[in-house]
Order: structure tokens, then C-alpha cells, then sequence
């Protein structure tokens, strides 16, 4: 029998909230002795297949005896660990320390038994290889360096956990038992592992969230106005693809419409799956509202509502409460005081947000911790993008997220996600805290790597990490999370102006072959700050030409051409100023002729990047986006004394 010496202090530190397969979350704990209940509960809804697998015979039902075995742990040569959704076990996992006989034993002995039992429910959700990279963290942490299993043959399941993980290894048969034994010091190949498990359960269940197949909005009023009849709106207008639901405890009856979708006093109410829902009521009623969403089986939920953590330690750990109810249920959470997500693929055309309207579709990804920023970026690239509304356009949006508070999913989930989204080809970040370095930069080098990452970040010298969010401004110089940044290939800009602009270039123009760019225009002064802006970003400039300001349309046009046919340029700047008259007057042509001069030149080489830099030329940015957008074969423009860094 243990006694209280036989017992250590009880390891929270082992607490973890883990992202499984579909998305889903559960979350990982210890086993205590007040788990009784649960572990019979637990055992009773497990298959007798699954029990013969665990146990090598029929074992129906746990004897009292078993149950204080499995509930009692010293936390060093006996550990076992729970997975739990909405507070009930799914899975367990056992290890008992053992000699080189196979008998129980303490340290010094650094080998262990290790078994699992997974609710056959949630079989094919990752709950093993989640389980198994905890306990084998936790048998590290106590000196445990190689695991045993003995499994019976026809459970593939579990074999397939143990040789996938990435482990060195040793499998042997005997008496009817594949025995397995493996290293618990991480590999290549494990941690590649890890990270590849990481990677696909974090993007499905981001994926959850941008490409519903049903949402219900919380908190609509019954009036016109109000932000939850706003985003009702929104989401009808923008012609979601999957059905809509309104709920408010104050609607008369259920079977009432708002803005043309059934009324619900709520969730309970509704008969049908939703898989998102958007929370706009007060804060004091947010957690009855996600009570009912879990009940109801709400797969994920976008809370709009305000607070909370911005609103001071009230509020902080009113947002801690938010994210621990919302977990319990499996529901991943943006937000809270989150401005909403967007993704206008033509699947799901879905617009949860205070955006007024559906953004242009088209191949730029946008993640934003501010409300405010996240309008700026839309609006820029609604009036910067060009293409008519509504038409696919390279430069348009295909997904964004603004997760306010980022209590929950952060913008390295929203990474994951883009990794491998085959709608984003170019991600476009403003980030206020990076709350761990070693995993954005990890995460970054690896989206970069498939996909342009640009960046621009928040609070870089005040050193002020904005009120809402859990995690501080990180402690790194500014100029260590450049160098980071740089090192991961992500293109770091000052400005949300710069954000905007370069990510217009990279996704409607093609990469350069090389750093030889060619300088043009009737400004010797812009193509000299060119030249500058070039060299300081490490590009080979060619000197600048000069085509004075007696240019015309046809010398731009003539200019350019050559300088694409010159197989020594791998990119072209152009600059342009107002043409000044034979009187001595400056003239403001609206640079429709220039545009068309520009767009002809360059269609005998689209292969090669244009890009221009213009001074109140009105006309010319929409001359140079007009027919079919900004794009390949259409030089990229800009306003402004000097090209982006990625020029």
C-alpha cells in the first residue's frame, strides 16, 4: 500500500492542452486518486476488444483493486496519464519502472513498461502518439531512458503508434507477443515526427474554423444594428455556402426568421451540426453561450465579445476561464475582442467578421493581433489590388484572421495552416508579440521555405505588450528578432504600408532569376534613392537611366522593353514624376498612356518582375491593374520616393 512518503507532490507542470488529428482538442493530465469514478466510467465504455488488446484476455470490468492500482502513482516509478474532453477520459497510459529481470523497481533503473487504452470513439484521432510523446517526456524528466511494450500481433493499431514515433528500436516475437523496446532520447527522425503530427493537427484545426459547414452567430439582436446582427448580415451577404443559424435567448419561438435564417432561443435548440460559432454577447454571458455550444458539439468558436483580458486582471482571468471551458469541450477558441475570419474560397465564401463586405478572392493570406490594423490591410488591398469586385484576383484575399485577444489559436497556428493551403500563396503578418521565438522562427523557416512570409511588427521599442494578450512582449532586442526573422527567410517590413505593398509584388508578380535589377525613369533623384534601397538590401542595381522629364509614354515603353530583352536584368524598376510642359509647368496627366506603355512593354517578358514608383500620377496604379488585375504580365505599382525592400 502507498504510504504519504511513498508519494511526491502532484506534477502540474505535466498539464498540457494538445491539438489532436481532426483538429479537436483534449487535454493531457495525470491520473490522481479522485479519478476513480472516471476511470471506471471510462473502462465501461471501452470495447471488450480493446480490453482483450490491453490486457492479453477477457477482462470486462475493473476489480477495486485495479482501480486503486491505476488511480495511485508515486509520479516517478509508477506514472499514469489521463486525456480528457470535457472532463471525462478518453485515453489513459500507464509506465512502471522496471529492472533487467522485468520486475518493478526504483532508480537507478532507467527502463519502464509502458501500455496504453484508447476509447475506441476517439481511435484515429492521434490520441496514442499525443500520449506517447508526453509520457515519454515525463520518463525522461525522471530519469527513464528506454521503453518496453509487449503487444499482441493483431493490434496493428498500436504497433503502427510505436513504430511510427520515430524511435531507435528493437521488436522481437516471443509466446505470442510482439515486444517492442525503444530509446526515449529524441532523433531526427522523432522529432521530424513530432513536428509533422504538430503541423497537421494544428492546420486542421485552424482549417476547422476558416471552412465551416455550418456556423451559428450568438448574440443577434432582434433589431436592426448591434455586432451580432452585423455579422449575420455579413455572413448571408457574402453568400456562405453551408446553412446559417441566428441564436438570442430573447427570440419569441424558435421557427422565427432574422435576416433570412431560422431564429433560435439557442444553440440546443438548433437540430442540425454546427461546426463554428461566432459569440457576440456580453462577457458575463459568454460562458453559458459555450456551455451550450460544446454540449451541442460546436467543433470551434469565434468570440467577437469584449472584456476580458484588455479590461485588466478581471478580465485576464475571466479570458483564462474562457479558454479552459472552451477546451474542456474540444473547441478551439480566436479571440476573444476578435475582429472575425475571413476565407473567400469558392467552397465556402464565408465572411464572420465586421468587415462590411467579402474582400476580392484571391492568393494573399492575412493574420493581424489588431482589429484596427486588420481593417487598414483589407481596405489597402481592396483599393491597391485592382480587379473588378467580386472577380478572382492574384492579389486579392484568400483567408484572414483576426484574433484580437490570441488567447488560443495564434498566428503559428494560422502558419500551419497556410503551410499547405493550396488557396494562399503568399502570407502576409502583423504581429504585436511573438510570444515564442524558438517555435515562430521554426515554423517560419518552414513556411517560408514553401511560401513567401511577410512580416511587420507591433511594439518594437516600446517594449508595451497591448493588454489583451496572455503572453509578453518577447525579451529579444529588436534587432536578435530581425536577425531571427531574416535567418528563417521570412521578409521583415517596418509599416503596415510596406506589409501591403510587398505583399502585392510577391503574389502578383514572378520571383526574379537573380539580384541584377535595371533602374529607369524621368527622376534622377527617385533612381538614385532606388539605387540606395536596392544596395541596402543586398540586390546588384545596374546604374540608374535617366530619360529626363521630357520622357514621353513611348520612351517609357521603349526603355523598358530593353531593359527586359538585357539577359543581364532579372528585375526592372521603374520611376515616374509628372512630365513638365514646354512652358515650365508641371503637368498631372492621370497615367493612363504611361500605364498602357508600361503594360505593353512588359508582356514581352512577363518572366521578369516591374515594378514602379510613382509621385501623384493619377490613373496609373489602376492603367496598371486594369483587365485582368495585377498579375504576371502586369507590372506591380506603388506610390511613394522609393521601391519596397523586396523590389
Amino acid at each position: 500500500m502507498d504510504t504519504p512518503s511513498d508519494q511526491h507532490a502532484y506534477p502540474a507542470h505535466w498539464e498540457a492542452d494538445v491539438v489532436l488529428r481532426d483538429g479537436g482538442t483534449a487535454r493531457i493530465r495525470p491520473i490522481t486518486a479522485d479519478d476513480a469514478d472516471r476511470l471506471v466510467s471510462f473502462y465501461e465504455q471501452v470495447s471488450d476488444e480493446s480490453k482483450y488488446y490491453r490486457f492479453f484476455a477477457p477482462y470486462p470490468r475493473l476489480s477495486a483493486k485495479d482501480v486503486r492500482r491505476f488511480t495511485h502513482h508515486d509520479h516517478v516509478d509508477r506514472v499514469g496519464l489521463a486525456v480528457t474532453i470535457g472532463g471525462e477520459f478518453i485515453a489513459t497510459v500507464r509506465y512502471d519502472r522496471i529492472d533487467d529481470r522485468g520486475m518493478p523497481a526504483s532508480a537507478p533503473a532507467d527502463e519502464a513498461e509502458v501500455a496504453f487504452l484508447v476509447q475506441d470513439a476517439h481511435q484515429g484521432r492521434g490520441v496514442a502518439s499525443a500520449l506517447l510523446e508526453h509520457i515519454a517526456a515525463v520518463a525522461r524528466e525522471r530519469g527513464i531512458r528506454r521503453f518496453t511494450a509487449e503487444v499482441l500481433p493483431a493490434n496493428t493499431k498500436m504497433i503502427k503508434v510505436f513504430t511510427d514515433a520515430g524511435y531507435q528500436q528493437k521488436r522481437s516475437f516471443e509466446d505470442g507477443v510482439v515486444r517492442l523496446e525503444f530509446g526515449l532520447e529524441p532523433t531526427d527522425r522523432s522529432l521530424a515526427v513530432q513536428h509533422a503530427r504538430e503541423q497537421r493537427a494544428e492546420a486542421r484545426s485552424v482549417q476547422r474554423l476558416l471552412a465551416p459547414g455550418s456556423v451559428a452567430v450568438v448574440g443577434v439582436g432582434r433589431t436592426l444594428g448591434g455586432v451580432g446582427r452585423s455579422i449575420l448580415r455579413n455572413i448571408r451577404e457574402a453568400g456562405f455556402t453551408g446553412p446559417v443559424h441566428a441564436v438570442n435567448q430573447g427570440f419569441p419561438d424558435t421557427g422565427d426568421t432574422v435576416e433570412g435564417v431560422r431564429a433560435h432561443r439557442s444553440v440546443r435548440d438548433i437540430a442540425e451540426p454546427v461546426d463554428l460559432a461566432v459569440i457576440a454577447v456580453p462577457a458575463e454571458r459568454v460562458p453559458e453561450a459555450v456551455a451550450e455550444c460544446g454540449e451541442h458539439g460546436v467543433q470551434g468558436l469565434v468570440v467577437i465579445s469584449a472584456g476580458y483580458a484588455e479590461q485588466g486582471p478581471e478580465g485576464r482571468e475571466r479570458q483564462r476561464a474562457l479558454i479552459r471551458q472552451a477546451r474542456s469541450y474540444g473547441m478551439r477558441v480566436i479571440g476573444p475582442n476578435a475582429f472575425g475570419v475571413i476565407n473567400t474560397t469558392p467552397e465556402t465564401r464565408l465572411n464572420a467578421s465586421l468587415a462590411p463586405e467579402l474582400p476580392v478572392p484571391g492568393r494573399v493570406g492575412l493574420f493581424t493581433q489588431s482589429g484596427a490594423i486588420g481593417i487598414a490591410l483589407l481596405s489597402a488591398l481592396h483599393r491597391d489590388g485592382g480587379g473588378a469586385d467580386g472577380v478572382p484576383n492574384p492579389t486579392g484575399v484568400s483567408t484572414f484572421v483576426s484574433a484580437g485577444n490570441r488567447a488560443d489559436v495564434s498566428g503559428n497556428d494560422v502558419m500551419q495552416y497556410w503551410y499547405d493551403d493550396p488557396h494562399t500563396d503568399v502570407a502576409l503578418m502583423y504581429l504585436e508579440t511573438i510570444g515564442n521565438p524558438r517555435k515562430f522562427t521554426r515554423l517560419a523557416r518552414r513556411t517560408a521555405a514553401a511560401k513567401p512570409l511577410v512580416v511587420v511588427q507591433g511594439a518594437r521599442h516600446s517594449g508595451i505588450t497591448p493588454t489583451g494578450h496572455p503572453a509578453p512582449v518577447t525579451r529579444l532586442p529588436y534587432a536578435t528578432v530581425s536577425a531571427l526573422l531574416r535567418q528563417a527567410g521570412v521578409i521583415r517590413v517596418d509599416t503596415v504600408t510596406e506589409l501591403v505593398d510587398v505583399g502585392l509584388l510577391l503574389a502578383g508578380q514572378p520571383l526574379p532569376a537573380g539580384p541584377r535589377v535595371a533602374i529607369l525613369g524621368n527622376s534622377e533623384s527617385l533612381g538614385l534613392l532606388s539605387y540606395d534601397a536596392c544596395l541596402s538590401q543586398g540586390l546588384r542595381p545596374l546604374p540608374p537611366r535617366d530619360l529626363t522629364t521630357d520622357a514621353t509614354p513611348e520612351d517609357f515603353r521603349a526603355a523598358l522593353a530593353a531593359a527586359l530583352a538585357d539577359d543581364g536584368c532579372d528585375a526592372v524598376v521603374v520611376t515616374a514624376i509628372p512630365w513638365v510642359g514646354a512652358d515650365g509647368v508641371p503637368e498631372r496627366p492621370d497615367g493612363e498612356a504611361l500605364g498602357a506603355a508600361l503594360r505593353t512593354a512588359h508582356a514581352t517578358a512577363p518572366d521578369k518582375p516591374v515594378v514602379v514608383v510613382h509621385v501623384e500620377l493619377g490613373g496609373l496604379a489602376e492603367a496598371l491593374s486594369a483587365a485582368a488585375g495585377t498579375g504576371p504580365g502586369s507590372p506591380a505599382t506603388q506610390r511613394g520616393p522609393a521601391p519596397s525592400p523586396a523590389a
